[in-house]
């Protein structure tokens, strides 16, 4: 009986969801010290972001700003992770869809 109330245990931990602060802390840290001093209106809005929806939106600032200090190869593959996160958290027609080009 107890295990109908707990749910079955695979004897794997469960991973939790990432949370808001979790997504903000990941896109600040691949901005960095140098992309908040260079981009201070990015790292703001970052900072102060009400929701999981307008993080996602602001993907493409943090990309842009690391594009122009890196170079956009850079950018694509530091937010890899950071876009992963999102997995779940956001109405089916926000979540990124694999690219026909390939990238």
């Amino acid at each position: 009986m107890n295990s109908l109330l707990k749910g079955a245990n695979t004897g794997k931990p469960k991973r939790d969801a990432p949370t808001l602060n979790d997504i903000r802390h990941a896109m600040l840290e691949v901005l960095g010290d140098r992309g908040a001093h260079a981009y201070p209106i990015v790292q703001l809005r970052v900072t102060y972001a009400d929701d999981v929806q307008d993080l996602w939106y602001l993907r493409g600032d943090v990309m842009a700003a690391i594009a122009a200090m890196d170079g956009e190869a850079t950018a694509r593959q530091q937010l890899v992770d950071v876009s992963a996160m999102f997995k779940g958290l956001l109405p089916s027609g926000l979540s990124s869809r694999a690219s026909p080009l390939g990238h």
